[in-house]
């Protein structure tokens, strides 16, 4: 472990105004902790975040619910009004980590979660993301949990988090103060494919702090599911995971939402893949063409080619239970 000074922010000004360029805000640790334990973060300043009032869930005007920063994942996921409004969000919630963990996790922290790749964590092996220009481990290396769509020849890693799926498809935004004032993203701008700059996870500029995740009036609490596939049945990274949520109208799909997590470097939907399926009775062959769409460009790195087909096989099988208003229980979590 490094020195850092340590700074506790009692405003969302203060906090701004502490931040310097090789500072980190600490809410509830769980990732920027262990990653200053394996040296892969080293901040000189820790700006503690955990005094701002920001740990409210708040009805919206427009009907929606906004989640505060500092709000835990698991007072998320087993609110009445997740539960009841949002059950995607909820299930998804529950599919990572472990219920200590989330019992610490914050909503302002899951998404600026590091990925997972091997060769980020290991300071001993070239990354791209943890030191520029080194290079790329994994592209030749150990890749099973790695990139199938979106990735460059500088990084192939994935985004680890379950909750941002469910996010990306509900079509959430992220609220977030800084050094100019304070500003909305769209969930589906905020984090970013990793390009030529792998070492930016998201569009955050220096400074910046996530203060709430506002959630739309639509929550598609009818026909949803969150499907999960992992080596193991709990405590375990997505290898694929799908969200899924539609709405029906005389038998038709209305709207459609699909979300792939452990595919990308972030999570990854495609419009037309959604629009394909507005319009139609819910069918196999309907939801095998969304999959391809949504595949389309995918491109295994070896020991990961198996992804492709399974993903495919995970976005009919998500669609299917979302129509039929059977979701994946976080619960019992095999598929059988």
């Amino acid at each position: 472990m490094n020195r850092f000074d340590y700074v506790r922010a009692a405003s969302v000004a203060d906090a701004v105004q502490a931040f310097a360029p090789d500072s980190r805000y600490l809410a509830g640790g769980t990732n920027l902790i262990d990653l200053m334990k394996e040296n892969v973060e080293r901040p000189g300043r820790v700006i503690d975040i955990n005094q701002l009032p920001l740990g409210a869930i708040e009805e919206l005007a427009e009907g929606g619910l906004r989640l505060g920063a500092l709000v835990s994942n698991a007072d998320t996921a087993y609110d009445e009004r997740i539960e009841r409004r949002y059950p995607l969000l909820s299930s998804a919630i529950l599919a990572g980590a472990s219920p200590q963990l989330r019992n610490a996790a914050t909503n302002g922290g899951n998404p600026n979660q590091r990925t997972r790749c091997y060769y980020f964590y290991d300071t001993a092996t070239p990354c791209n993301k943890r030191a520029p220009g080194s290079g790329c481990g994994a592209i030749s290396g150990v890749n099973r949990i790695h990139a199938i769509l979106g990735a460059s020849d500088q990084c192939i890693a994935t985004h680890p988090s379950d909750m941002c799926v469910a996010l990306a498809a509900l079509d959430a935004d992220v609220r977030v103060a800084g050094p100019q004032g304070e500003r909305v993203i769209s969930f589906a701008d905020y984090h970013r494919l990793p390009g030529d700059e792998p070492w930016r996870d998201n569009n955050l500029q220096p400074g910046e702090l996530v203060t709430g995740i506002d959630l739309p009036a639509e929550g598609f609490a009818e026909h949803y599911s969150y499907l999960k596939l992992r080596d193991r049945l709990s405590y375990a990274f997505a290898l694929v995971s799908v969200a899924a949520a539609l709405r029906f109208e005389d038998g038709r799909i209305a709207e459609a939402r699909i979300a792939l997590g452990g595919v990308a470097h972030k999570p990854w939907r495609k419009p037309e893949a959604e629009g394909l399926l507005v319009g139609q009775e819910p069918s196999h062959g309907a939801f095998l063409a969304a999959a391809d769409i949504l595949l389309a460009g995918a491109v295994g790195q070896g020991e990961n080619d198996f992804k492709i087909p399974l993903a495919r096989k995970a976005i009919v099988r998500a669609l299917r239970q979302a129509a039929d208003a059977t979701p994946q229980s976080q619960i019992d979590k095999r598929v059988a």
